[in-house]
């Protein structure tokens, strides 16, 4: 049944119906619009729509079919309804009966669509700024495999001087620094929730939405009813960075698709990126780089669609906006998919350095550095210039290198040459030459390299769902050796709003926690590194993230109870008495292994400093 049958007295007919209906493709907003759901179903109890029994059975129900949806997403598509809200609310009627259609009151489709969207847009977010992580890895990888590998750097697809392959390899690393940071500022830019909205003029109801947001993981709940049902900006700056990126990635098959030629025979693709050829069997098909480049134009359309449908909209919500998922659905597991089978490309490739090196020395590449010479021995560039050209020109005529030349030869042109230019003209020469930041220099690249595997090695974040298996490996293995108090793994899983993890290279590798106390009070609990990481700051790096999260909360201190004062005390936290320390506290340290005998110490952190004269605290020497 429609959600909205009742002002007419025919339905609609089965084209129209076809036409209009969204399920087909907005199913996969399924999980997301039950976990609004879960949220409103709180804040309805918050206001008294729903008594605590209604809510529990409406919460339940609500779980029950989220594990549902996980185990045949699928199957939601051919079920008929409208879209996906229409499907959820089907459903949880077949479950509790009239109960379920309390959970509409106060809230349209509209804010409801806008959020799940939201939501959905920012999980598909994490999943591609871990796999960028991931191929800047694979990069800086290969540029430290090949690092002195010498290739012919081109202009206008001639050879124009020599480079470091690395130098190339780290090229594309800049590039996806810049895809990573514009998709995370689009990530912040969208994390601001619109539920509460209602159809475009505000809920009736007295919902706490700050809290509703923060509930769902938003940063804060979005300022202006109008713009939020309406706001696609979200989607259009998806968009945009799937698009720049995609041309990063195009631009990159293109020169490994050149590399991998016949005709330059620099690299060669390994067989699980490449196809053979039904004709012909001496083939070996770059289609994983062709793919890429091909299906950057696809992305480039859903980004066109998009801003050619929301160019003229009146506010608020208009059917228009329907059209805004099918192009994003499509772009961005494209956009995955490319950076994936790129970064197996990069993995794989295999350098022939030989080729790469006697294409460098050819071409004369070593010309610019003819004119430096002169420029060095008090001739004008422009002047240099103009003999450098004409020596090309004639060790062109005789088929010759720059280096061939005889002296004779370079004295013919001007009497500046000496016996020193021929050092000068050596390739080795030619890349050490480049010694200024960002050049192609052996010290420069190997810098970038360095600078890129310090930003690559941990990335901080808050947790997810995802990361209960990785969070509960960790509490366990340091709850075991008696460092930490021992979690339940349903514990974390109802917590894991409290918990921040590192990782490295897509993999958790640490974890803590900041559990909120009723007085204003927090404590950082479950911090634990994974000890076969060998990467260090993982600690300091969660702690400064969490007190970042404290200090947004506007808690006034952190505590901590640790065996290791040194670490906390370079994170700025001062020795405190645990007697200053709530009861509640205290009462966790029964579950200790070493409660016999405690070692530990209790520090703080204040960020509030009206509260100093409140904590009974001393300082140590």
């Amino acid at each position: 049944m429609a959600l909205w049958g009742g002002r007419f007295s025919t339905g609609p007919d089965e084209a129209f119906k076809q036409f209009n209906d969204s399920l087909p493709f907005d199913y996969q907003l399924a999980e997301q619009d039950i976990i609004g759901s879960v949220a409103w179903a709180g804040a309805l109890e918050q206001v008294n729509v729903l008594s605590n029994d209604e809510h529990k059975e409406l919460v339940a129900a609500l779980y029950e079919l989220l594990e549902e949806v996980k185990a045949d997403p699928l199957a939601v598509a051919t079920s008929g309804a409208e879209d996906i809200h229409s499907h959820v609310e089907a459903a949880l009627i077949e479950k509790v009966g009239d109960l379920a259609k309390k959970l509409h009151t106060g809230r349209s489709r509209n804010d409801q669509v806008a959020t799940d969207f939201r939501l959905w847009c920012r999980d598909t977010a994490e999943h591609i700024l871990k796999a960028i992580e991931q191929l800047k890895g694979e990069f800086v990888a290969l540029a430290e495999r090949e690092l002195g590998t010498i290739l012919p750097g081109y202009t206008h697809l001639q050879r124009a001087q020599p480079v470091l392959f690395s130098h190339w390899c780290m090229a594309y690393v800049e590039m996806l620094e810049r895809d990573e940071s514009r998709l995370q500022d689009a990530k912040a830019r969208m994390n601001f929730c619109p539920l509460g909205s209602g159809a475009l003029a505000g809920t009736a109801y007295p919902i706490d939405r700050q809290a509703l947001a923060q509930g769902l993981g938003f940063t804060g709940a979005t300022k202006n009813s109008l713009d939020g049902v309406s706001d696609r900006d979200f989607v259009v700056e998806l968009l945009s960075c799937a698009s720049i990126s995609m041309i990063h990635l195009s631009r990159m098959s293109e020169d490994l698709i050149f590399y991998n030629s016949g005709e330059a025979g620099f690299i060669e693709l390994a067989d699980n990126v490449t196809s053979g050829s039904s004709l012909m069997p001496q083939k070996k098909n770059p289609d994983a780089l062709e793919l890429i480049r091909g299906k950057t134009g696809r992305v480039f359309g859903a980004f066109s669609a998009m801003m050619m449908t929301l160019k003229a909209l009146p506010l608020a919500y208009n059917k228009d906006m329907q059209e805004d998922k099918e192009g994003i659905f499509d772009a961005m597991p494209t956009w995955l998919a490319c950076i994936h089978m790129a970064q197996a490309c990069i993995k794989g490739v295999k350098v022939r350095g030989d080729r790469t090196l006697a294409a460098a020395k050819g071409g004369h590449a070593n010309a610019t550095e003819l004119a430096d010479y002169l420029v060095a021995k008090g001739v004008p560039f422009r002047e240099g210039h103009h003999i450098v050209g004409v020596l090309v020109q004639l060790a062109i005529s005789e088929g010759k290198t720059l280096e061939d030349l005889s002296l004779a030869q370079y004295k013919s042109v001007s009497d500046v040459f000496e016996d020193d230019v021929y050092p000068v003209l050596e390739i080795d020469a030619c890349i050490k030459a480049r010694q200024a930041l960002g050049g192609t220099s052996i010290e420069q690249v190997t810098n970038a390299i360095k600078e890129a595997k310090k930003k690559q090695q941990i990335t901080v974040r808050d947790a997810n769902l995802d990361d209960v298996e990785s969070i509960a490996k960790l509490v366990q293995h340091w709850a075991t050796v008696g460092e930490n108090l021992p979690r339940a793994k349903s514990d974390m899983v109802h917590s894991i709003n409290e918990f921040a993890v590192t990782e490295i290279n897509g993999r958790v590798t640490g974890c803590a926690s900041l559990y909120i106390y009723d007085t204003g009070l927090a404590e950082i609990r479950s911090l634990g590194i994974d000890p076969q990481s060998v990467v260090s700051g993982q600690g300091r790096q969660l702690v400064e993230h969490l007190l970042v999260k404290a200090k947004k909360l506007a808690l006034n201190r952190v505590i901590v109870l640790t065996r290791v004062p040194d670490f906390f005390e370079k994170q700025r936290f001062i020795f405190c008495s645990k007697e200053s320390l709530p009861e509640k506290v205290m009462k966790d340290c029964e579950l200790c292994l070493r409660k016999e005998n405690c070692d530990e110490v209790a520090m703080e952190y204040i960020l509030k400093l009206s509260t100093r004269a409140e904590i009974p605290c001393k300082y140590v020497a």
